[in-house]
């Protein structure tokens, strides 16, 4: 077997290697459990939290999810859209620092969702929708850690914060929040829930799929540039 042929074979493999990885990474940076949408104005009232919880295991489903909500920085107002097969728990928790808003002060707020009863099966993932009267003004972001328990007993707890540009392994939901008004979304109505849901996973799903098409772009000009060295130096012998 001739020299080039040998060489473009090994480049042929590369570049399926480098292909395979960048579909393989892009498969589990989605499998995290998420919020959307990603941002939303300080302060901003009757809105809609979607948080998007997909099962990562083959052999077992997601048969319990629960939310955590910051009670330093509380959302108000907290309202849970009902979900076909599952039961929604809302726990409440006595602030330490009561929020005074136009309606009075707020001495309670959700600190803890629950949602049981359902089941997410293999290569599925479930939306569940939360509504809020308002979110607070004097925080950044909110972090809500989640805890997602599977049938066969397992519990995959992502709690972690980011630390600098690096992603943790096991990433709890972030929601920036941002001032002027920037990343408002529509307001929530009966509709407007599922309205809201469908447009933050079309944008999220766009991004996602310009991303990682991107890169495979990227691997098949590689790939390209590979055949034809290969090519050139084959002509010339």
């Amino acid at each position: 077997m001739s020299t080039s042929r040998i060489t473009l074979r090994r480049a042929a493999t590369v570049t399926a290697v480098a292909a395979g990885s960048v579909l393989l990474a892009a498969g589990v940076a989605s499998a995290h459990v998420t919020v959307h949408p990603e941002s939303y104005a300080k302060g901003a009232t009757d809105g809609v939290l979607t948080f998007r919880v997909p099962n990562e295991e083959d052999s077992a489903s997601t048969t319990k999810v629960q939310v955590f909500l910051p009670t330093d920085h509380p959302v108000l107002g907290v309202l849970v859209h009902p979900q076909d097969g599952w039961t929604a728990k809302v726990t409440t928790t006595k602030l330490k620092t009561p929020v005074k808003t136009d309606d009075g002060t707020i001495t309670e707020a959700a600190s803890e969702i629950t949602f049981t009863g359902g089941k997410i099966g293999a290569g599925q993932y479930e939306d569940f929708d939360v509504a809020f009267g308002q979110l607070p003004e004097d925080t950044d972001r909110l972090t809500f850690k989640t805890l997602q328990t599977y049938s066969d007993g397992k519990v995959a707890r992502w709690i972690e914060q980011p630390a600098g540009d690096e992603e943790p392994e096991t990433p709890a939901p972030v929601l920036e929040l941002t001032a002027g008004g920037e990343g408002t979304a529509p307001a929530a109505s009966k509709t407007g829930a599922a309205g809201t849901s469908e447009a933050a996973d079309a944008s999220d799903s766009t991004a996602r799929g310009l991303g990682v098409a991107g890169l495979v772009v990227g691997v098949l000009g590689l790939a390209a540039a590979a055949f034809a060295l290969v090519r050139g130096r084959s002509t010339r012998s």
